[in-house]
């Protein structure tokens, strides 16, 4: 496999490219984007097999299972930053390893409806909190410590839109290619 197709598996909808000037509208988007995702997963997913849930989604990749619960393990610290950001100033986040986390049991072998249901729990917590937010609240950041960057809460949320988009490829695409 080449470069380029490895790449197109990993980024199946492109890395995400933040607008240099964030609107209302991209926001409106974005958050439509959060509102839906768990059920849009959840319909993406819910007729799968075990054995269809343990395939990579490509070579070296997560499975199917371990991409459900990566994203409520994600979207859960992706709250949470909100939350400090919101009640702190400008907080330093702690990072964790994604990796390691989708190597424990609870991603690797734990049915996925525990992390499906997490997932809605979140996301109706979160965009019922990103609905509610002014415009100076968006502009808030926090300082994520492994690149010292600051991270705005604006563009976070689109951040988080890309990401349940970008992991949804990955399962959408192998049920495709797998003609599931």
């Amino acid at each position: 496999m080449g470069e380029q197709e490895l790449q197109k598996l990993k980024y199946p909808i492109g890395q995400f490219e933040s607008p240099k000037v964030i609107s209302q509208k991209h926001i409106e988007n974005w958050i439509t984007i959060l509102e839906h995702f768990p059920n849009r997963l959840e319909t993406l997913v819910e007729n799968l097999s075990d054995q269809q849930l343990d395939t990579a989604y490509r070579l070296d990749g997560w499975t199917v299972r371990q991409v459900v619960h990566h994203l409520s393990d994600s979207h859960l610290h992706s709250y949470v930053r909100f939350k400090w950001t919101l009640t702190e100033e400008n907080p330093v986040i702690k990072p964790y390893f994604e990796d390691r986390w989708a190597a424990l049991n609870d991603s690797k072998t734990a049915p996925i409806a525990m992390s499906l249901n997490l997932l809605k729990a979140i996301h109706f917590k979160l965009v019922y909190l990103l609905k509610t937010l002014s415009d100076h609240d968006l502009n808030k950041y926090f300082i994520h410590p492994d690149t010292n960057n600051k991270v705005i809460l604006k563009n976070n949320i689109g951040i988080y839109a890309w990401h349940s988009n970008h992991h949804y490829a990955h399962i959408q695409n192998l049920l495709k290619r797998k003609g599931w």
